[in-house]
């Protein structure tokens, strides 16, 4: 088999390779940017919990108008803005920690949205829930996840220099300006809308993973900002690019072989990455030699 029936072949024999193909390019786009923000800031976590968050909300608007783009959009945008919220309330009124009350409240809507969908659909309903149907992307979900990426990028050109201060040092950010609260809130809504935009591809159990292997790979070959949230959206078109090819191949989910080969990149970037990897870490320096 030649390399051009391995890799161009399926995109330009199949519609819903194409298709496919151009919502992971326009989740890339929002994913890359918001990855390297989210582990910056450390709040990894919290994007976790915030694709977990949005399921309850989905599930109840698969309760109401079944596998229906708008209803579980909508139900999920509200659902994890609600989880958002409620966990700061939480942590400010309580003497709980913003981290612990995240996780509690990320237990809760996983159960309630499995248990939901679980009471009215079936198995194979569960399953698009937690896991997308890459390959099942029409022009109305392909329009969605293209605008959730546009809005984005656009937002994020407005609030990039309070959040780069926010990340270097918040304290002077909040002695000098009022944007860090502004723009934070912006970011939170962000990461929901991109994390519900993936959510119809890959499900909300694998949507972060989009999101967050592949700034969590980029960090180990780049220190630069600019640079960072350029590598990672990069890779994470390319883990999405390439997991589609061997999905094609292989007759594996579509959805966990792009998380999957996200995956394997982050490995090889632990092991071999420039900048803090094991190998880097391992063999001395020129500077320690004799």
């Amino acid at each position: 088999m030649n390399p051009y029936d391995v890799l161009i072949a399926p995109f330009t024999e199949f519609e819903f390779m194409r298709r496919a193909l151009a919502g992971v390019f326009a989740l890339a786009l929002g994913a890359g940017p918001l990855g390297a923000f989210l582990m910056l800031r450390r709040m990894s976590l919290t994007g976790d919990a915030m694709a977990h968050a949005i399921l309850p909300g989905a599930a109840i608007g698969f309760l109401f108008a079944g596998l229906n783009l708008y209803a579980m959009t909508a139900g999920g945008l509200a659902a994890g803005l609600l989880v958002a919220v409620g966990a700061g309330v939480v942590a400010r009124a309580t003497g709980m920690k913003e981290d612990a009350s995240l996780a509690a409240f990320y237990l809760i809507s996983l159960a309630l949205g499995v248990l939901i969908v679980s009471l009215k659909g079936s198995n194979v309903d569960l399953l698009h829930v937690l896991f997308g149907t890459v390959l099942g992307i029409d022009d109305a979900t392909l329009i969605l996840i293209a605008s959730i990426t546009t809005l984005t990028l656009v937002t994020l050109a407005f609030i990039w220099r309070p959040l780069v201060l926010e990340c270097v040092d918040p304290t002077f950010l909040a002695s000098v300006s009022r944007a860090g609260g502004v723009s934070h809130i912006a970011f939170l809504s962000l990461v929901v809308m991109n994390l519900v935009g993936g959510f119809h591809a890959l499900g909300t159990l694998l949507s972060v993973g989009l999101m967050m292997l592949p700034a969590a790979t980029a960090r180990f070959f780049v220190r630069d900002l600019t640079a960072l949230v350029t590598l990672s959206t990069v890779i994470a078109f390319a883990a999405g690019t390439i997991g589609l090819l061997v999905s094609y191949h292989l007759g594996t989910p579509s959805g966990p072989s792009i998380i999957l080969v996200a995956g394997l990149a982050y490995a090889a970037a632990v092991v071999f990455g420039p900048i803090g990897g094991l190998v880097t870490r391992l063999v001395p320096g020129r500077h320690l030699e004799a």
